[in-house]
């Protein structure tokens, strides 16, 4: 394994085991259910102003899946709705193996950048990120 590799891993397995941001406050939200491999997670986001004050999340799931809803909680919590809005872009385009720009952007996020090898966990480590993109569209659950 390469140095960034390991890097990469350091930086799953830390946001698995210490999540940032974790437990929900009540604000609109999402669920979203992984049957596949068990994921289960809610991202919650208070938006105010068009800017995303706060970003919660609370659910079970693999590494990949846990770890991303916290990277995600960190990375996109401080930015304007257009700023996430790219952003989720980027990271969907990278998690697909697609060359982006400015991956620098992507912060931490880059190390989910060799889930595209494994089509399997595409979806663990794109699940939290759909769900708040769903929250930045208003399309929120009710419950």
């Amino acid at each position: 394994m390469n140095n960034i590799e390991n890097l990469y891993r350091q930086v799953i397995m830390d946001h698995y085991k210490n999540p940032r941001n974790k437990g929900l406050k009540g604000y609109p939200h999402v669920h979203i259910k992984n049957p596949s491999c068990g994921d289960d997670i809610t991202v919650e986001a208070k938006i105010e102003n068009d800017v995303i004050v706060e970003i919660n999340h609370q659910g079970v799931g693999c590494s990949i899946c846990c770890s991303s809803a916290s990277v995600l909680s960190e990375l996109l919590k401080g930015k304007t709705v257009v700023e996430a809005k790219a952003l989720i872009k980027k990271y969907f385009q990278m998690i697909k193996g697609e060359a982006i720009v400015d991956e620098e952007e992507l912060e931490e996020a880059l190390a989910y950048e060799g889930v595209s090898k494994f089509p399997a966990r595409i979806k663990c480590a794109t699940i939290a990120w759909k769900a708040l993109e769903r929250v930045i569209n208003g399309d929120v659950d009710e419950e």
